[in-house]
């Protein structure tokens, strides 16, 4: 494996495992606010993974050109679904955007990042979830696709244990 491909690989392999672990602190937080900032760490060190992968794939694989990103995201989707349509780059861009825009509004404070509105407060990791499975399990392939399903069952596991649970539990 050549440096390019190692770093492009390794780099969201980072950031996803993050993104994992902050949504699961976040889940078994609870209030707790040591938890909290843990979940806020992992975020946020896995955005920076993230926003490094970015650049290695601009960088090793599309040359700085949204165009050549595009067309390889296009290639990649006709190749998994048969529909030669690259606008995909777009999610990814969006994910990116969210995952810095919503790691910031953490670092403004704990208290109130936690009391936001349910629906805003699960929204952006509820899209960004949606986009890391069907790059992990839809796209991917080999042993990012088992991760994939197993983060996905694991995550699934911990909300059903968190909305079983008695009040102040989890």
């Amino acid at each position: 494996m050549e440096t390019g491909e190692f770093l492009t690989r390794w780099t969201v392999r980072v950031a996803l495992a993050l993104f994992v672990v902050a949504l699961l602190l976040r889940l078994r937080a609870a209030r707790r606010r040591s938890r909290l900032a843990q979940a806020r760490l992992a975020w946020t060190v896995g955005c920076a993974a993230f926003l490094l992968h970015v650049v290695c794939a601009f960088e090793f694989y599309h040359h700085w050109s949204h165009a050549a990103a595009y067309a390889a995201t296009a290639r990649q989707t006709a190749a998994v679904v048969g529909w030669n349509w690259g606008g995909g780059i777009y999610a990814n861009y969006l994910f990116a955007l969210l995952w810095v825009a919503d790691g910031l509004w953490w670092w403004r404070g704990l208290e109130a990042y936690e009391m936001r509105e349910p629906y805003v407060a699960w929204t952006v990791p509820g899209f960004m979830l949606f986009i890391a499975f069907n790059a992990t399990v839809v796209f991917g392939q080999g042993p990012i696709r088992w991760f994939g399903l197993a983060a996905g069952a694991l995550l699934l596991l911990a909300l059903v244990g968190r909305s079983r649970a008695p009040a102040g539990q989890i």
